[in-house]
């Protein structure tokens, strides 16, 4: 299946504070309307600015930059903060110029963001997998496939991407850092990968394992899981598996927990602390 992105015009507080400081000085102003991956000219207007054919007042601008860590979506002249309420709350949070935003679920973060990027914390999950030009990976968890995305640009040249949760694609395809997601190399499955993992027989050169955290899916820390993993990896490919670090300061160490499963299921592995990830090779393949 392919990624198809959803093309809107959006606002973050950089922006809508460029566009207030424009009121009364300048006819026309040169903004980002992708969260800075591109600009665009808006027409400053006496009520307000004009973005496309959407007419944004002032007041609406002045209420949405009190707002710092919301992601606006212009619609019908109005700034709608992307989020989705459901069974759970999912929102795009503003993480800083330059750099793609999070996703919080129920307020809690899907990336690192305290002395790291999204970005940054992708490409430090993905360089663990090694040399990946003309390789075959599955990413078991997509998010907002920044993950995904890292492994594109280092080579890779087929990417299976599973996500689970319909409302994290509609935020996916709204996010302009998402948008690569699209490539013709990147193959998208919208389902549960515990299910889908069945469905493939060593075809991966690296598998990166990046769940939510343990409290919300303990299974897919499981030593069932983690067999599941070995059968879809080739032998001598490599597993990135992100871990974290809760309960840490209680002093926890969920990840030798998950390094003795792993060996136990065929992996050899170690911890690296800066990515707080365990990576290894497939040692073996395990016995029907």
């Amino acid at each position: 299946m392919r990624f198809r992105p959803v093309l809107r015009p959006l606002l973050c507080k950089p922006v809508i504070d460029r566009l207030l400081r424009a009121r009364d000085r300048e006819e026309v102003v040169k903004v980002s309307l992708d969260l800075g991956r591109s600009f665009h000219e808006c027409s400053i207007r006496g009520e307000g600015v004009m973005i496309g054919d959407q007419l944004i007042r002032w007041e609406e601008l002045e209420r949405a930059s009190k707002r710092e860590r919301d992601i606006f979506m212009v619609v019908d002249g109005k700034l709608l903060s992307l989020s989705i309420s459901g069974r759970h709350f999912y929102k795009l949070v503003f993480i800083g110029w330059g750099h793609p935003p999070t996703l919080e679920i129920d307020g809690i973060h899907m990336h690192r963001i305290k002395d790291v990027t999204p970005d940054r914390d992708a490409w430090m999950k993905v360089k663990l997998c090694g040399d990946l030009r003309c390789k075959r990976v599955l990413d078991t968890c997509m998010g907002l496939g920044y993950t995904a995305i890292a492994a594109l640009k280092m080579g890779a040249c087929r990417i299976v991407t599973v996500e689970v949760d319909e409302n994290v694609v509609e935020l996916a395809r709204l996010n302009p850092w998402s948008r690569e997601l699209s490539d013709e190399r990147i193959d998208f499955r919208l389902g549960d990968i515990r299910e889908l993992i069945d469905g493939f027989h060593g075809e991966f050169d690296a598998i990166i394992h990046d769940p939510p955290r343990f409290s919300l899916a303990g299974e897919l820390y499981g030593l069932e899981f983690y067999r599941k993993l070995n059968k879809a990896l080739r032998l001598g490919g490599r597993l990135v598996h992100y871990v974290g670090q809760p309960g840490v300061v209680k002093g926890r160490a969920i990840w030798k927990g998950v390094m003795r499963r792993l060996r136990e299921a065929g992996f050899d592995v170690k911890y690296d602390s800066r990515s707080r990830c365990v990576y290894g090779v497939k040692l073996r393949d395990l016995s029907p």
